[in-house]
């Protein structure tokens, strides 16, 4: 361990702890004993802080982690992340101030409760529910695993072959997490994105300027990234023929470009799926915050496309790392000066509180909403909402910290892969049930089971190149009937509508029960200041119906 990096490292940690705890007190509520308070910061957030709050959420530190180590490992589709969140921006300022519109209109606070309402049914609103609660935990996981490598190339609990001491620094940064999100709620989170996103740019636009001048300039570090990999294809022709190891290069041939931009599209289409996302956008004070969100979270994008280029920089820079997410962390600690190392360490570790916060509270809401209230405690009041949730994010990091501790890092990597699978077939739901009320419920619920239940198996046929007996290797099959490879989630997502069109049409034409929409036509546009909608919802006060 370097003392100056891990003494830099622990000040700025301490730093975020101590505002994580101070949220509780910002933008002070009377109490944070109701959903709205503590789970979504009291819809009050404007432009500012939701562009910090919804960029921390979406650029976690796994992604600051795994997008450049992509480039490093080679992967010819690996650019595919920076495309897919700019192709979502025009995606969001269509159809998420409708879902604001609606859900601050009837007091939603997931997904599922739009769901459950638009459509009348208790059970398609926990399929919905149970998806993102299934594709949440292993994102947390992710965060967990952008923290270890973090901390193991900077040496913590390395030295020791007990496994406690070894991932006690782990122990310690997820306690400190769980408890001042358990206190402050949403408002911890979008405190610290300021500090998180600041450091984070400082970072990286001193890389980008500072790194290339160290290993020969950006020419260079192109032509080294290119000669490493027409190397390896080389010396390992015959089992890159033979598909049993994966080429490597810098731009998706022919064949891979079907692949590149389904990636592309399949993960844009899934991302504000997410519950955390969501629960980032209804925090917002007013539609207008999230269409200027819209047009100004593509600055994160091109902090990506930067970052992500310091993958080809570390081949430059002749870093060797077994693991392809140390490539980052280890090029920083080799060029950096070691004060500077522990600011960008801290960044990122920062950089995965933030989003596993937001992702904690998301999931412990889609249970209480969608579980305990729904189906266990339906009287429950909004101080007994609030206690649920908040044991409930407690719970969800604890599960997510063992689920790293006991399984491989490869696990939750595949985990991740299905849940993007999984997050996208609720799309029809959603996305689908904010324009029209034509999609039968029965049919939208026997097209999700379809698109899970599909998309799973696909991607379970699908093994690691390494090794063939292996299961959930990758995020890309045969579209059927052709030899194009295409992302798994959007074949599922296919067969899920198809299959929600066929039903409605059979189901209306048999006049099976459509249950009854609680939601109005004006409830979609409706803004801040109009009638049922306050500038910061009265949670106690009755909702339109």
């Amino acid at each position: 361990m370097n003392g100056v990096v891990v003494g830099v490292f622990v000040f700025l940690f301490l730093l975020v702890t101590v505002l994580g705890f101070a949220a509780a007190r910002w933008r002070r509520a009377e109490s944070l004993d109701s959903l709205d308070e503590w789970g979504l910061g009291g819809r009050g957030f404007g432009t500012f802080v939701a562009w910090f709050l919804i960029g921390g959420d979406i650029y976690t530190a796994y992604t600051f982690i795994a997008v450049p180590a992509t480039l490093y490992a080679g992967s010819v589709v690996g650019f595919f992340a920076v495309p897919y969140t700019i192709v979502i921006y025009p995606l969001i300022f269509l159809f998420l101030p409708r879902l604001w519109s609606v859900s601050h209109k009837h007091g939603y606070v997931t997904p599922a409760d739009f769901v459950q309402g638009r459509y009348d049914s208790k059970g398609l609103g926990l399929a919905v529910a149970v998806t993102g609660l299934l594709a949440t935990m292993p994102y947390i996981a992710l965060q967990l695993v952008g923290m270890q490598v973090v901390l193991e190339v900077m040496g913590l609990g390395t030295g020791s072959d007990n496994w406690f001491v070894q991932d006690l620094p782990l122990f310690l940064a997820f306690a400190v997490l769980a408890a001042y999100t358990y206190s402050s709620g949403l408002r911890a989170p979008a405190l610290i994105a300021f500090v998180k996103d600041t450091l984070i740019y400082i970072v990286i636009l001193v890389a980008v300027f500072y790194l290339p001048s160290q290993v020969g300039g950006w020419s260079h570090i192109f032509s080294a990234a290119q000669d490493s990999f027409n190397s390896f294809n080389t010396d390992n022709a015959d089992a890159v023929a033979a598909g049993t190891v994966p080429g490597k290069g810098t731009i998706p041939p022919g064949a891979a470009q079907w692949a590149y931009a389904s990636l592309a599209l399949g993960s844009a289409l899934a991302l504000f799926m997410y519950p955390h996302s969501i629960t980032g956008v209804l925090s917002t004070r007013s539609r207008s915050v999230i269409r200027r969100n819209a047009a100004l979270l593509p600055a994160y994008s091109f902090l990506l496309g930067l970052l992500a280029l310091l993958g080809f920089v570390a081949i430059a820079a002749g870093v060797k790392v077994d693991n392809p997410q140390q490539s980052v962390p280890q090029l920083f600690e080799n060029e950096f000066p070691a004060w500077f190392a522990g600011v960008a360490f801290a960044a990122i570790v920062i950089g995965a509180l933030v989003p596993a916060a937001i992702m904690s509270i998301a999931a412990a809401n889609l249970w209480t909403r969608n579980v305990y209230k729904a189906f266990i405690n339906p009287a429950a009041t909004p101080k007994q909402e609030a206690t649920q949730s908040k044991v409930v994010s407690l719970l969800v990091k604890f599960g997510a910290l063992v689920f790293v501790l006991a399984l491989s890092d490869q696990f939750a990597i595949n985990l991740q892969l299905l849940g993007g699978v999984w997050i996208l077939q609720t799309f029809p739901a959603i996305v689908v049930g904010l324009y029209t009320r034509w999609l039968h419920r029965w049919a939208v619920l026997a097209g999700w089971a379809v698109g899970m239940a599909y998309g799973t198996w696909l991607a379970y046929g699908v093994p690691l190149p390494t090794d063939p007996s292996s299961h959930f290797g990758g995020p890309l099959v045969l579209f059927p009937g052709t030899d194009t490879k295409v992302y798994i989630a959007l074949i599922a997502f296919l067969a899920n509508l198809l299959v929600a069109v066929v039903l409605t049409v059979v189901l209306r034409a048999a006049g099976v029960g459509a249950g009854v929409d609680q939601t109005h036509a004006d409830d979609y546009t409706a803004d801040v200041g109009e009638e049922g909608v306050a500038e910061e919802l009265d949670v106690h006060a009755p909702v339109h119906a």
